[in-house]
Order: structure tokens, then C-alpha cells, then sequence
């Protein structure tokens, strides 16, 4: 009896349970013990995978509030930072979403120094790229600060930096959003200008359209004219007309003349990300049909990868553009399609195009994804239809593309080596992930199974929320484990996919790296640091 009460505290194997002793592990949110990440990793998952939706184990609004806070922090240590950070990842198209990017600038013009305010605010431009941002950093702002002058001179500085045409076309297109217009806008920060053309189109969206100057808009202004002749049309003929002269954005036109003849018209012009979430739409009503015109200037656009780094075009979005086209409706059951495989054989292809270059390493590596009942909440990154379960498998793939020794496996409180390949479409591997057994979570079962079945592996990347618990030991254990028994110096790479506090991996440990679910350098960035190249 007595030696069993000293065998009770161990420092080379702890249950998940309860920290390593001498670590500086915290309880995580489903009762095991993981590792905190530092305030910067916390600031890049935020800023990737958003907490739009919540986790499994906790809501939307706390989960935002925890985030805030850790911001707040990295903005009092180095704003200039902060901002910097919020600028590469939203300009280079790495977010999933640019709302966090926005909510982010907005605490720094609000809560930072005055070299932090100012700093954010010039970079107002760069990041509120389209009129909707505007209208969201408009509303984030209001969360954190007044309307002083420096952010009335900022949102001046928006409308009069922007080309003429540009701004013309934004007006109409993005009219309001949340509470917000350009109307509002305008009247709190004045801009003031010398370019007729521009004072014509201010004029235009704080007091409306002056028929006496019909001859100045069609000259100046063509899109302003088109959009208010377009109103008074009677048949979608006209409509068409319109729209193709003029190239009027969908929103610009009543929705009783939205006919296929229009929607086929407008398609040309139409930007990447709006030909995406419009696929099913186009589909439903016959504009992609097989051989057509439209089809093949759809499938070209969507795997042209110059053309979805210019737009920004997320991997995300696209995986949640499959889910839903696959479905054969929208996300709300309003309206219905065939699915036209050449589209779903497309966006497959435009979801690997849409990662930055990847270098193979040459190495071993056990790709490990965490399917537990925790990952398969559904919104990651925001996207409704994608769960971190799903997510984590698409990301595998993006690996399995690229490297030739690999092995897949799937773990809760058990594991299990998957039957996945790289020649697998993407939406197949994503319905055989879905179909598996929920359960708890264990990290540790990726480096014990390999040790237990004799595999050698240079890396282990797990795929998970770190929410681990289940496990008589914790995986950096295992890892060091399975590193003394093999003599292989094995690295472990941990993909958060929730934008949460924890991470399996030890920040002390040079073989362990921690990087974002969906953020798309995520790929080359494991890469490199497998191969010893960072």
C-alpha cells in the first residue's frame, strides 16, 4: 500500500486529465489539459477562422469575448504589429473571412495608442476593400470609440482615393449593409473634392438623382445613369440591354427583370467570388447546361489560379461552394438544381489552386485527423456547412496531393488508418468523413499507435481542436515516447482548426510547430518546417 501512494505523480506519463507536472498547461473546455497558445497565435486563428458559430464547447459570444480580450493585449504590447499582421493576412486573401480583419482594425483605431489609431486608420483602404467592409468597420468602430475627426478623415479618405468609376460602381452595387449606407457615411466625414465628377456622384448618393443633369451622368457618370434608367424598364430585353452596355451588377437591377436572359447576360461580367455563390443559382435555371458558352467560361474561370489569387478566392469558400452545389440546394431549401458534375470536378480543382505552392518534403508523415464528436460542429470559419471534421479532411488532402510516403489515419478514443487517396474527389472524402463514429478525444493515439505497430515517421500532423482528454498520457509524452524508442527526432505539427486558446503541442519544444486550420500558406508553411527550412 505504501508504494503505491508514491507511484501516483509521474513526470513522464500524466493522464489527460491532469497537467504535466512542472508544464504550464490550463484546463482546456473539455476537462482534459493542453497547452495555451501565446496571444499572437491566438490574434492568427482569429484572424483566419473567425468565431463566427462558436465550437462544440462554446458559444459564439464568449468565444468572441476570449478573443477580444487576447487581442486587446497583443494591441497594448505592439499595435503597429497588430496592424500589420491584420494587413498580410487580409490583403494576401489567407482569411477565411475579412469581418475578423475589420473587428480587428476597428479595436486597433479604437483602443490603441495614438500612433496605433492613426496607423490603422490610414490602412483603412487596404483592408475595407469593397463598400459592405466599409459598412461593417463602420459599425465594429462605433464599438470602441467615437466619431472624432481622425476617423472621420479616414472614411473620407476611402471615397477620395478611390478611382471615380470605381467608387461609381461600388455605389451601386454596395448601397447599405447593416444599418449602414454610403449616404450615412458621406454626411458624417465630408469629403471634400475638386474632381467634378466625383462632387457629381456624392451628390448623387446624399441627395439623389437631379434629372436636369441626365446629360452630365450619361457622360461622367454612365453606370449612375444606367442604374436609374434601369429602374423604369419594362422587360428583361431592356434589362439585358442595360446590363451588358453598362455592365451593371446584379443588385443594380428589380428583382422581377432578375430573368435568365439577364443572369446569362451579366455572367461575363460577373466577379469570381459572386460566380461561385451563384453556381447553383445559374445552374437552376439552365444558363449551365452541358457544352454551353457559360459552362465553359465558368469551369475556366474557376480553375484559372491567377485568377482566384487575384479575387482573393478563400479554399473555404470554395469547399463550402461544393457542399452546397453538391446538395442540389440552397442552404435555406430555396430553389433546387441537377448538379452538373463538370462544376463540382471544377471547384475540386479550384479548392488545391487556391493554396499557396507546396515543395514535397520527401519525408514520412502520419497525417492524424481528430474526428471526435467535438469536430463536427458545424461553421468552421464561419461556413455553415463545413464542419472542423470535414475541413481537416480537405486539408489532409492537400498534403496527400503533394507528398508519396504518407499515411491517413482517424481518431477519437480510437484510431483507425483511413481509405482515402489522393485521386478521391474531394466531396467523396468529405462523405466518407462524415459518415464515422463520433467519441471522445485522445491526441496521444497518433505517436502510440506508430510505436505500437512499428511505423516510422519523420512528422506527425494532427489535425484538431486540442481539445483533448481522454487519454492515459498526453501526446508531447508520446511524442517524446516514441522519439526515445525509435531514435527518430520526429516533429510534431498541430492544425488548429477552432479559434480557441489551447494547442497539444509544447511552445518550449523546437520539433513542434502550431499552425491555422484553412490558412493558405498553412500547407507550404508545414512543409518547410518538416524539411527543416525554417
Amino acid at each position: 500500500m505504501s508504494y503505491q501512494a508514491y507511484t501516483t505523480y509521474n513526470t513522464k506519463v500524466t493522464p489527460q486529465s491532469e497537467p504535466i507536472p512542472g508544464s504550464n498547461q490550463v484546463p482546456n473546455t473539455a476537462g482534459g489539459h493542453s497547452f495555451e497558445v501565446d496571444i499572437w497565435t491566438r490574434l492568427n486563428r482569429f484572424l483566419i477562422l473567425g468565431t463566427e458559430g462558436g465550437t462544440y464547447y462554446i458559444r459564439q459570444k464568449q468565444l468572441t469575448k476570449k478573443n477580444a480580450k487576447s487581442i486587446r493585449k497583443c494591441i497594448l504590447e505592439d499595435g503597429k504589429r497588430v496592424v500589420d499582421t491584420v494587413l498580410d493576412i487580409s490583403d494576401s486573401g489567407r482569411a477565411v473571412k475579412n469581418d475578423p480583419a475589420l473587428f480587428v482594425l476597428a479595436m486597433c483605431a479604437g483602443l490603441g495608442d495614438d500612433f496605433t489609431r492613426k496607423y490603422a486608420l490610414t490602412n483603412l483602404p487596404k483592408i475595407a476593400r469593397i463598400g459592405t467592409h466599409l459598412f461593417h468597420f463602420a459599425g465594429y468602430v462605433e464599438q470602441f470609440r467615437g466619431w472624432g475627426r481622425g476617423l472621420r478623415k479616414a472614411i473620407a479618405n476611402w471615397y477620395l482615393l478611390k478611382e471615380t468609376d470605381k467608387l461609381a460602381y461600388q455605389s451601386v452595387k454596395y448601397q447599405q449593409r447593416d444599418g449602414w449606407s454610403h449616404k450615412d457615411l458621406l454626411r458624417l466625414s465630408h469629403p471634400s473634392t475638386q474632381d467634378a465628377n466625383k462632387d457629381l456622384l456624392f451628390e448623387w448618393v446624399t441627395k439623389g438623382y437631379n434629372s436636369s443633369k441626365e446629360d452630365e451622368y450619361k457622360d461622367s457618370l454612365s453606370i449612375i445613369w444606367a442604374f436609374e434608367k434601369v429602374k423604369s424598364v419594362q422587360t428583361d430585353v431592356e434589362a439585358a440591354k442595360l446590363v451588358e452596355e453598362y455592365k451593371l451588377p446584379l443588385e443594380a437591377v428589380p428583382s422581377t427583370l432578375k430573368s435568365p436572359k439577364v443572369l446569362e447576360t451579366a455572367l461575363p461580367h460577373l466577379g469570381l467570388t459572386a460566380i461561385i455563390r451563384n453556381l447553383g443559382n445559374y445552374t437552376k435555371h439552365g444558363i449551365l447546361s452541358p457544352q454551353s458558352d457559360a459552362l465553359k467560361l465558368v469551369t475556366s474561370r474557376i480553375t484559372d489560379k491567377g485568377q482566384l489569387r487575384k479575387a482573393r478566392i478563400h479554399p473555404l469558400s470554395v469547399l463550402q461552394a461544393m457542399q452546397t452545389y453538391k446538395s442540389g440546394q440552397g442552404l435555406k431549401g430555396s430553389g433546387q438544381w441537377e448538379v452538373n458534375p463538370q462544376i463540382v470536378d471544377a471547384l475540386d480543382d479550384a479548392f488545391y489552386l487556391s493554396f499557396d505552392n507546396i515543395i514535397p518534403t520527401n519525408k514520412r508523415v502520419m497525417l492524424a485527423l481528430d474526428v471526435s464528436s467535438s469536430m463536427t460542429w458545424e461553421g468552421c470559419g464561419g461556413m455553415p456547412s463545413v464542419t472542423p471534421r470535414v475541413g481537416s479532411a480537405a486539408m489532409a488532402m492537400v498534403t496527400m496531393r503533394t507528398e508519396s510516403d504518407y499515411l491517413v489515419t482517424g481518431f477519437t478514443t480510437g484510431l483507425e488508418v483511413l481509405d482515402l487517396s489522393p485521386k478521391m474527389r474531394l466531396d467523396d472524402v468529405c462523405d466518407r468523413l462524415e459518415n464515422l463514429n463520433f467519441g471522445g478525444t485522445d491526441c496521444s493515439l497518433p505517436m502510440k499507435y506508430a510505436l505500437e505497430n512499428d511505423l516510422q515517421f519523420d512528422a506527425f500532423v494532427v489535425y484538431t481542436d486540442s481539445e483533448t482528454w481522454a487519454g492515459n498520457i498526453h501526446p508531447v509524452e508520446a511524442l517524446r515516447d516514441y522519439r526515445k524508442k525509435t531514435g527518430i527526432p520526429a516533429k510534431l505539427i498541430v492544425v488548429g482548426m477552432e479559434a480557441n486558446d489551447f494547442t497539444i503541442a509544447d511552445p518550449d519544444d523546437a520539433g513542434m510547430l502550431d499552425v491555422v486550420g484553412f490558412d493558405t500558406t498553412t500547407p507550404s508553411v508545414m512543409s518547410d518546417f518538416i524539411r527543416e527550412d525554417l
